[in-house]
């Protein structure tokens, strides 16, 4: 259990809780708590998915500026790793991850929201990478993250200007998959994720892997990959439970293994 980041777990669900008042700023500890939490819910069974949740007022509205400040060229370069990597470790969670996003997910806020796999957004909401207006770029990836989920002139858009994206916007460009009154935004997260909690897991992190991994690569290694981890799924009690299921025309029972 993290000072800054709790996980708390109810149904097959776990609830990365950001508490870090008032504005749930991204420090180090924070950081390398979100890393531990990610690998935690990686490595139990039990927690078949997973959402992100600032509270009821904000997200996150970005990196500590006051840590950051005083550090150098020298600093940073030692840290930019590790700061990209505790935020991956997120993104590699192989478990459906939604973020619940009220108030404000701006700079690393809105980066932490880009590593998950889709995002319910309150009405009144602000997404943005303002980090130009710091002199600075996203360093988390947001160039990266956000090019590939909005396409690269909306991405440069959002970040050569540093504006806020507002609900609606956020939800026009794909950068929002749900847009709802900011005290239901809890529980439409945890709505979209529940179906997957007595899915097939093994399938399910198959499928976040081919389609994260295909990315990367052109078609022809996309569709090598697809068929690696299409053909390791033949070994799972899942593949075998799911198709007799089918033959025998009643609903399946997965056990995730």
């Amino acid at each position: 259990m993290g000072e800054l980041v709790r996980l708390e777990i109810n149904d097959g669900i776990g609830t990365i809780r950001l508490d870090r008042p008032p504005m749930n700023a991204l420090n180090i500890q924070v950081q390398e708590e979100l890393r531990a939490v990610a690998a935690q819910i990686t490595a139990d069974d039990s927690i078949r998915a997973a959402v992100i949740y600032g509270g009821e007022k904000v997200f996150a509205a970005g990196a500590d500026i006051k840590e950051m400040a005083d550090m150098s060229y020298v600093d940073m370069a030692k840290r930019a790793g590790a700061l990209s990597s505790a935020f991956d470790a997120v993104a590699r969670i192989p478990k459906p991850v939604v973020a619940a996003i009220t108030g404000y997910a701006l700079g690393g806020g809105c980066e932490l929201a880009l590593t998950c796999d889709w995002r319910v957004v309150a009405e009144d909401a602000k997404l943005g990478q303002p980090e130009i207006k710091l002199g600075i770029i996203p360093g988390a990836g947001g160039t990266q993250r956000l090019a590939r989920l909005v396409g690269p002139a909306k991405a440069k858009d959002i970040i050569f200007t540093g504006r806020m994206v507002d609900a609606q916007e956020a939800l026009a460009i794909g950068l929002a998959d749900r847009v709802v009154p900011a005290d239901k935004v809890y529980d439409e997260a945890i709505n979209l994720v529940r179906a997957y909690v007595g899915g097939p897991a093994q399938a399910l992190a198959a499928a976040k892997a081919a389609i994260d991994g295909g990315l990367d690569r052109d078609l022809a290694g996309g569709l090598a990959w697809e068929s690696q981890l299409f053909a390791a799924l033949f070994a799972t009690d899942d593949k075998r439970e799911g198709m007799a299921a089918f033959v025998g025309k009643r609903p399946p029972e997965f056990t995730g293994r």
